[in-house]
């Protein structure tokens, strides 16, 4: 793992929960989609965050939820928003694309869990995958799901990807499924088995979503998620 400077080239909210966050290396280093970056705050203070851009993009993009003031994560907006430079170590993760299996793909997010599926499409389209891939991403509302714009022109442009939004609280118009999100995967697909699947959002999503699909047949060596190395 690498100690590699970033200029902070722009922070801006997606909503009031979420920012953007736009870093461009000093030095080039390679990571593979899926993988994960710290920042550095301090000497034994590294705090960890997907990835969200593909491994072909000159510049790299956080996705930081961070909603309640002087929280973990709000820690680092706040220093981000007041220093020009940040150091980072990077890459790290094993949960990351395996791009040469051939196996149909779930890919599911919880909240900013979607910054590290955003990774792993835009590594599937960049290298001209058409495996079929289903992508599930859950939030508690619409105002939640701030990125969406983007995976639902995915859905548009690419037969083999299917957008597959789930809110649990909806409004009259919404375009979407209103469920649970563990819910929703468990009545769209009997068996898991035969597909990779990836995985990223709240730690206690991520956990009960593991014993879910245990039900489900999933084969574990085909589940991918870095949560699972700390919720073992």
């Amino acid at each position: 793992m690498n100690t590699i400077r970033c200029k902070i080239e722009k922070i801006t909210p997606f909503n009031d929960a979420v920012f953007q966050v736009i870093l461009k290396p000093e030095v080039p280093f390679d990571f593979k989609a899926g993988q994960y970056l710290s920042i550095v705050m301090g000497e034994k203070d590294k705090r960890p965050f997907s990835i969200a851009s593909a491994p072909n993009a000159d510049l790299i993009e956080l996705h930081i939820g961070a909603a309640v003031s002087e929280s973990y994560p709000m820690q680092v907006v706040e220093r981000l928003k007041n220093n020009e430079f940040i150091d980072i170590e990077a890459p790290a993760g094993e949960a990351f694309f395996r791009q040469d299996s051939q196996r149909p793909r779930i890919m599911i997010a919880g909240g900013t869990g979607f910054s590290y599926i955003k990774s792993i499409i835009e590594q599937q389209i960049a290298s001209g995958h058409t495996i079929k891939t289903q992508f599930y991403w859950g939030c508690r509302n619409e105002q939640a799901m701030y990125y969406q714009d983007i995976a639902r022109q995915w859905h548009a442009n690419h037969e083999w990807l299917e957008f597959i939004p789930v809110v649990e609280e909806a409004t009259a118009n919404w375009n979407g499924k209103q469920a649970n999100l563990l819910e929703q995967i468990n009545q769209d697909h009997i068996s898991l088995v035969g597909y990779d699947i990836y995985i990223a959002g709240r730690f206690d999503m991520v956990g009960a979503a593991r014993e879910v699909f245990r039900g489900m047949g999933v084969e574990e060596a085909h589940l991918y998620g870095d949560a699972f190395a700390f919720i073992k």
